[in-house]
C-alpha cells in the first residue's frame, strides 16, 4: 500500500470556500450583519446600562428601575455581582449541577473575594462592547470578547438570552473583515490592517507610488 504524502511547503494555502467567502467576506452581505450587529450591540448596551444607572433603556422597559439596582459606584459596589455569584453557587449543588465544580470555586475563590473589581469590568465591558458593534468598531474584536462575557455567563448558570446572542456573535466573529462595512471598521480597517498584513492604506499609497514611479520612468 503506497502512502501519499503532503510537504507543507507546498500546500502553502487552503481556498476559503465559495460559500464562506459570500457569506463571511462579500460586503454583498454587509446589510445582514449590520442588522445582527445593531441587536446584539444592542443587547449588550442595555444590559450594561442597566448595571451602570440602575434606570432601563431598553425599548420595551425604558426609564423604568432595574430590580437590584447598579452595580457601581453606589458605596456599596460589588453587593449586586456578590448576590449573583451566591445564586451562581446554589446551582453548583446536586448530581447534575448546572455550575461545574471548577467554575464554582473559580467564582468562591477569585470572583467573590474582588467582587467589586469585577462589577466594574462587567459594566463597562458590556457597555464598551455594545457600541463597539452598533458604531461598527473593531467589530470582530468587540463580537469576541461579548462572547467571552456570554460564555462566563453560561457557565455561572445564566441561561436567557446568553446562548442567542453569543452565537450571533461568533458569526459576527467570523465576518469581522465586513460586519462593520456599514460603520467605523470601514475606515479604520484599512488605515490599521492586521498583525499579518500592516496597514492596507499604507501598501495601497506604496504601491500606487511605484506605479507612477514606472510609469514617469518609462516616459
Amino acid at each position: 500500500m503506497r502512502l501519499l504524502t503532503v510537504s507543507p511547503r507546498s500546500a502553502t494555502q487552503i481556498e476559503e470556500p465559495p460559500i464562506a467567502k459570500f457569506f463571511f467576506a462579500d460586503t454583498g452581505m454587509a446589510l445582514l450583519w449590520l442588522i445582527v450587529r445593531l441587536y446584539v450591540g444592542y443587547e449588550w448596551l442595555t444590559a450594561g446600562w442597566d448595571k451602570l444607572t440602575g434606570r432601563s433603556i431598553a425599548l420595551d422597559s425604558f426609564g423604568q428601575a432595574v430590580k437590584g439596582g447598579p452595580w457601581v459606584f453606589t458605596g456599596h459596589d460589588g453587593a449586586a455581582l456578590s448576590a449573583f455569584v451566591a445564586g451562581a453557587l446554589k446551582q453548583a449543588q446536586g448530581a447534575h449541577p448546572a455550575v461545574q465544580s471548577w467554575y464554582a470555586s473559580f467564582l468562591q475563590n477569585f470572583v467573590l473575594p474582588n467582587a467589586a473589581i469585577f462589577s466594574y469590568l462587567i459594566t463597562f465591558g458590556e457597555i464598551c462592547v455594545g457600541l463597539g458593534l452598533i458604531l461598527g468598531i473593531l467589530t470582530g474584536i468587540a463580537a469576541f470578547f461579548g462572547v467571552f462575557m456570554n460564555l462566563n455567563f453560561l457557565l455561572a448558570g445564566a441561561v436567557s438570552i446568553n446562548p442567542v446572542i453569543g452565537t450571533l456573535a461568533i458569526f459576527l466573529v467570523m465576518a469581522w473583515r465586513i460586519a462593520g462595512y456599514y460603520g467605523a471598521d470601514r475606515y479604520l480597517l484599512p488605515l490599521l490592517g492586521t498583525p499579518w498584513t500592516g496597514s492596507l492604506e499604507k501598501k495601497h499609497h506604496k504601491a500606487t507610488n511605484n506605479v507612477n514611479a514606472t510609469e514617469l520612468a518609462a516616459k
